[in-house]
């Protein structure tokens, strides 16, 4: 596979949500990205607060600009905070350099990245790892 289908990023998201409600975590939002940054699926569970959707994106967002999973951005934000800074300006600001958003591979292959919003950012990484590993894909958290 070469590119993210929608019937894959479907599983994914599914896959993601199974692992949400099977931890009985908070309402989350998740969304799948391609490696142009377009948005293939996203979904909010009932009962989400305001901006889980932005920040979902956002996580997966900056997963795929930086080439990185946003743990790895969060550590390099946390070693170089100007360096991340100004790339989120560069960004506009869609940006979100906390652990939640995954690169999606297929081998070596960047087919995108899922970003998980609404419980801590541990357990939203765990729901998108999740999904992608029940795709049959490889999860690059950071």
């Amino acid at each position: 596979m070469s590119e993210l289908t929608l019937d894959v990023a479907r599983k994914i998201l599914d896959a993601a949500l199974a692992k949400a409600v099977e931890k009985k975590l908070k309402p989350i939002v998740i969304t799948v990205l391609d490696t142009r940054g377009a948005v293939k699926v996203t979904a909010a569970q009932d009962g989400t607060s305001l901006l889980r959707a932005e920040i979902a994106h956002g996580k997966a967002y900056g997963a795929l600009a930086m080439g990185m999973g946003s743990r790895a951005l969060f550590q390099r934000a946390q070693e170089q905070a100007y360096f991340v800074s100004s790339v989120n300006a560069l960004a506009q600001g869609r940006l979100v350099p906390v652990p939640g958003g995954v690169l999606i591979q297929n081998g070596s292959t960047l087919l995108g990245a899922v970003g998980v919003s609404g419980d801590t950012s541990d357990n939203d990484e765990i729901c998108a790892i999740a999904g992608i590993e029940a795709a049959g894909l490889k999860s690059n958290p950071g």
